[in-house]
């Protein structure tokens, strides 16, 4: 049993030691979130009205608003890429980077440094972009990591299907139980599709993007990797009840 846990303890420890894109990631959406408006720890933007103001103006100029993406200026394409380092608020930033930094450390091991940054990138735009289509005509603005991160999942799940994840349930008093990633993360994809399905139109959590999101990243790690040996030692993560 010891023995184990130190196997297991040093692979988790080399796993983060090597997560260099996913650290740089997490650090640069906690920057960029810390100067904007909706920290509320910036004075530039000021208090009350003002700092409301300045952080509409703020998602909306660095947030994808999917009626000018395919109707707006050039410029309006880049917004897909700079969302995803744009939170709403706390919960937000804080939900999504504890994904990232649990499934991300892992899945960049696997792929590598350059490939994993490019598979995060791409699968994020994508994201965004398809909730957008779906949803041309919506003057709502689109901020987040949520479909980058989905597609870590899905590409988590592809390569690492065995790993123990260790989850906090709330219906269950936060009582924490290990489950192969494959069962969690089957269902937390379960929860998106349910929620996608229910969800009405306007402000709110974009669904769309996360089922786009995890679908890509795993058939981009099935496509990529199915001819190579999948990782088989043992990984311990940790999950929170967030979602991104």
């Amino acid at each position: 049993m010891l023995g184990r846990m130190i196997v297991r303890w040093r692979a988790v420890r080399e796993a983060a030691r090597g997560s260099v894109v996913t650290h740089a990631l997490i650090a640069g959406c906690c920057v960029v979130f810390l100067l904007s408006p909706a920290s509320g720890l910036n004075p530039a933007y000021g208090t009350g009205e003002r700092l409301l103001s300045a952080g509409t103006a703020y998602f909306q100029r660095w947030g994808v608003i999917p009626d000018e993406l395919f109707t707006g200026t050039p410029r309006a394409w880049l917004t897909p890429l700079t969302a995803l380092f744009v939170h709403g608020s706390w919960l937000h930033l804080l939900g999504n980077m504890l994904f990232l930094y649990v499934f991300g450390a892992m899945a960049e091991e696997r792929m590598g440094r350059p490939a994993f940054l490019v598979f995060y990138v791409c699968t994020g735009y994508l994201a965004l972009a398809a909730y957008a289509a779906a949803n041309a005509g919506s003057a709502q603005t689109l901020v987040g990591a949520s479909g980058a991160i989905s597609a870590v999942l899905g590409a988590f799940l592809c390569l690492l299907p065995r790993a123990r994840v260790t989850s906090l349930f709330p219906f269950l008093f936060f009582l924490p139980l290990r489950f192969p990633a494959w069962i969690v993360l089957l269902f937390w994809f379960a929860l998106q599709w349910v929620a996608a399905h229910r969800a009405e139109s306007g402000p709110g959590v974009a669904y769309l993007a996360h089922l786009v999101g995890f679908s890509l990243g795993f058939v981009y790690a099935w496509v990529r990797y199915r001819r190579t040996t999948r990782v088989r030692r043992p990984a311990t993560a940790t999950e929170g009840d967030s979602q991104p």
